[in-house]
């Protein structure tokens, strides 16, 4: 059994809701070896009556990978910990940071911070269920809490169940009048809130999340904390997770190139199409591959065209390369 470790948490990919699939966990994958990616969410009712293995089946090859959970009930989350652990996740992550509305009326996600005994029950029969770590993702406060008093307080009655790390992220969420999407951009972020709790409870171990977009940033944070969660940059710019290794874990420069990161996916989409057609459900999550390099927008066009139409395969991949191929070429004659 895998077990996320303190290293590990220096560097994760975050969990995003309708992104961080399986697919697009085995392409960041072969970008860093040691960063810790995350699932979506998934609910711990879910968990209980849905099909387990289309909701938190992975492939050992995303190794190291942690689940995270939304759910209120400590007897039904420590139920979802327990299959979470027999599936091979090397940890188990409560969500008390989404902001939806469909979240917020079952109960689970942001809301849990205004119920901080509440969270610290489930955590403990999380714990309680599993050995490996239980750790716990929120925001710096929600609606009319103070971000000091408030946070300090959940952390406080949190961590005295024994949880020893904590994603923070350093925005407030408004469940009042913010759609998810303006909550991961509206209210401002406040690092210095995170890093005040790194201050206070050394011992812990506090991971950085919200608004990071490159490598130095992520660095600088590490200053002050002992983790940095990068969400959205990671997605739609992957290829800056192929410097994380060097620059976070020690290991030496990698010669990798975006062409191998595709020679390297191809196997496992193959396996994939076996298994159930649909090339675009995987190839929208390589899109931002050629971000910012010439050919990148002949890139996205070609699988953004092509993925969709029945019966596509490898053979789209093939083209996109070729062009971004030939586009890079033709403006090398020209210089």
């Amino acid at each position: 059994m895998t077990t996320a470790s303190h290293s590990q948490h220096r560097f994760s990919v975050a969990p995003m809701m309708d992104w961080s699939d399986r697919a697009c966990r085995f392409f960041h994958r072969q970008m860093t070896r040691h960063a810790l990616l995350y699932t979506e969410m998934v609910t711990a009712q879910a968990i209980r009556h849905g099909d387990r293995e289309h909701l938190i089946g992975f492939d050992p090859r995303e190794q190291p990978v942690a689940l995270q959970i939304g759910g209120s009930d400590p007897k039904l989350l420590a139920e979802a910990a327990r299959w979470g652990e027999d599936f091979g996740y090397c940890e188990v992550n409560l969500n008390v940071g989404c902001p939806s509305d469909r979240v917020q009326e079952g109960r689970f996600g942001a809301c849990l911070m205004a119920e901080p005994q509440l969270v610290a029950d489930c955590v403990a029969a999380m714990r309680q269920a599993v050995r490996v770590p239980v750790t716990v993702k929120c925001r710096i406060g929600i609606d009319d809490q103070d971000e000091d008093e408030d946070l300090d307080r959940f952390i406080r009655t949190v961590s005295a169940t024994g949880c020893s790390t904590f994603v923070i992220h350093a925005r407030k969420a408004w469940l009042q009048g913010l759609s998810p999407k303006e909550n991961r951009e509206v209210p401002p972020l406040n690092y210095e809130r995170v890093y005040r709790i790194k201050k206070a409870w050394p011992g812990l171990v506090i991971v950085i999340n919200g608004g990071i977009v490159t490598l130095d940033e992520a660095e600088a944070h590490l200053a002050h904390v002992d983790g940095v969660m990068l969400g959205r940059a990671a997605y739609h710019t992957p290829w800056i997770l192929s410097g994380v290794d060097q620059r976070f874990f020690g290991t030496p420069a990698s010669s990798l190139t975006r062409a191998d990161v595709v020679e390297r996916i191809k196997p496992y989409i193959s396996a994939e199409l076996a298994r159930q057609p649909g090339l675009a459900r995987m190839t929208r999550h390589i899109l931002g591959l050629y971000h910012g390099e010439p050919g990148g927008r002949v890139w996205r066009r070609v699988l953004s065209e092509n993925a969709h139409r029945r019966g596509a395969g490898l053979e789209v991949l093939d083209q996109a390369l070729a062009a971004v191929t030939e586009q890079a070429h033709r403006l090398m004659a020209a210089e």
